[in-house]
């Protein structure tokens, strides 16, 4: 359902290098890169290699909660991402898990980026009943 999400970073570059580094089991990298007035812009993208999550200037530096979960293709990638954010240093949220309050078959991991941001890494098994 979600075309795009972009956030604001401090630190692009650094963003950049975190997201393509913990998200690397999911297949995203850097697809897109160019110059604003405002800065560097970065788009990544996964499998499909049309960039979805973008990371550009801070330009507001107010409160700005976001939650950004991308989805693994096995729980194997979930477990990947979980120990390459650890590696990253990342503040652990919550280790890999299912999640039954969600459904049966939701199996992640959370953690904060380099901007505290809530971001997740999520595999559904659907089960049919």
């Amino acid at each position: 359902m979600i075309d795009h999400l972009a956030l604001q970073v401090t630190d692009v570059a650094a963003s950049e290098a975190f997201y393509t580094r913990v998200f690397a089991p999911l297949d995203v990298r850097t697809v897109m890169r160019y110059e604003t007035p405002g800065g560097l812009v970065v788009g990544l993208a996964g499998p499909e290699r049309f960039p979805r999550l973008w990371l550009g200037a801070l330009v507001d530096d107010g409160v700005r909660p976001v939650h950004l979960a991308l989805q693994a293709h096995s729980r194997a990638a979930v477990d990947e991402v979980y120990a390459l954010a650890r590696e990253a240093g990342a503040e652990i949220l919550h280790e890999p898990r299912v999640w039954p309050e969600y459904h049966a078959g939701y199996y992640g991991t959370f953690f904060r980026d380099p901007d505290g941001n809530n971001v997740e890494a999520v595999h559904h098994t659907w089960h049919s009943s």
